[in-house]
């Protein structure tokens, strides 16, 4: 029982202990110091703002506000960015019939393509430039086809790009039979 009580009263001591202030004081040649021993001069550290753990102060990010002087609106200054790319039709491991050779492509695109940039269609492999997210591809038979996209903006700069899509593409045939 007695063990317990000592345990008990060593806890409560270490954990006092890891409660106690922190000093900080600067020396005569400039150096900042930090203690938990308190001497003459030194100010109290808030140790809240202080990771316990590993004595890093924990980072927050500075308030922005609006430079009015420059005239400068806050979300100019940050580069633009796509949210998302996909490619709803045609949609993955779907399969098409008799599209006569002509595969319609439409793609969901989050904001919407800006002035300028472009989008690049692989399909099959082969990249082909497009200028909006539908278009048609002419020669597209019979078999397993894959198509990615990707916009670019008018410095050849990847904005974004999709997952690729696995397609089929299926054609009935008219088979006649010899007398």
């Amino acid at each position: 029982m007695e063990t317990r009580s000592i345990f008990a009263i060593l806890a409560l001591l270490v954990s006092v202990s890891a409660l106690a202030d922190a000093y900080k004081w600067v020396d005569e040649d400039g150096i900042t110091h930090y203690s938990d021993i308190p001497r003459e001069g030194a100010e109290i550290v808030d140790l809240s703002e202080y990771n316990k753990k590993t004595g890093a102060q924990i980072y927050k990010a500075p308030p922005t506000a609006p430079s009015a002087a420059a005239g400068q609106n806050p979300a100019a200054q940050q580069p633009f960015k796509y949210d998302s790319l996909s490619i709803t039709s045609p949609g993955p491991e779907q399969t098409l019939w008799n599209i006569e050779g002509k595969l319609n492509v439409s793609l969901a695109l989050t904001p919407g393509l800006r002035e300028g940039d472009q989008v690049r269609v692989y399909f099959d492999g082969k990249p082909q430039m497009e200028d909006g997210t539908s278009f048609q591809i002419d020669e597209v038979y019979r078999g397993v086809h894959n198509i990615q996209a990707e916009v670019i903006d008018s410095t050849g700069k990847l904005m974004i790009r999709s997952q690729p899509n696995r397609f089929y593409v299926q054609q009935n045939s008219v088979v006649t039979r010899r007398r």
